[in-house]
């Protein structure tokens, strides 16, 4: 059996073991009379509350900056409308998130491409490697495979496209044009989930699994066409 094909399986098992571990935990507590559901809920309408005590510019300047250094972008982005939406306006909510992210995008790739490059560059070679060096069309099709590929930490896209001296001007186009939509989607779902709102979450499902077919089409179109090349 390839290792590859071993080192997947012990993974899906992991994930098997531990929902399942977390499924027993919350039937025992269910059983001995603990309200989990109600807890829960409890506790997200208290970190929402600590959100808003802590205003909007410090949560979206936290967005924008935290991503860098390894923060989950997408607890922002489920956050952000039930939040702040009330006193923004979602609207104003989702052009504040987009522009956290768009000011992450950039920081991460000036940090990957030049500050921290050059400390990157003499790890990699003292380890007896070097960092890759691919052409501008090549470049191109690895920011879209990166960027629509599912698994990969935003932070750590970012900071590959950036050593992998990905040209600006597509790195931001394309960065933008997925990360917007992914994010968007999040928003309107996080608030719907958290405010109760069942048929816009479903509506927001439907646009996350639409994201999602269309980015599986996107990436098997370049990989087919650099199987091809």
């Amino acid at each position: 059996m390839p290792p590859e094909v071993t080192a997947d399986r012990r993974k899906i098992l992991i994930k098997i073991a531990v929902a399942a571990v977390l499924l027993i935990a919350a039937g025992v507590l269910a059983l001995r009379g603990f309200d989990v559901p109600g807890i829960a809920a409890r506790e997200v309408s208290r970190g929402i509350g600590v959100l808003q005590s802590l205003g909007p510019w410090v949560f979206f300047t936290a967005m924008a900056l935290l991503p860098a250094v390894g923060a989950p972008l997408m607890a922002f982005s489920l956050t952000a409308g039930r939040a702040f939406g009330a006193q923004m306006g979602m609207g104003w909510v989702v052009v504040a998130a987009l522009a956290a992210i768009t000011v992450n995008i950039l920081l991460t790739y000036w940090l990957a491409r030049w500050v921290l490059r050059p400390w990157i560059a003499r790890l990699v070679t003292r380890l007896g490697y070097k960092l890759p060096q691919l052409d501008k069309a090549d470049l191109t099709d690895l920011i879209v495979i990166v960027r629509v590929t599912p698994g990969p930490p935003f932070f750590a896209q970012n900071y590959l496209l950036g050593l992998a001296d990905a040209p600006f001007g597509r790195y931001m186009a394309i960065s933008c044009l997925v990360i917007w939509a992914y994010a968007a989607a999040a928003i309107v779902f996080g608030d719907a989930l958290l405010s109760g709102r069942g048929k816009t979450a479903i509506g927001a499902i439907g646009l996350f699994a639409a994201l999602v077919a269309a980015s599986h089409l996107v990436r098997h179109h370049f990989g087919k066409r650099k199987k091809v090349a």
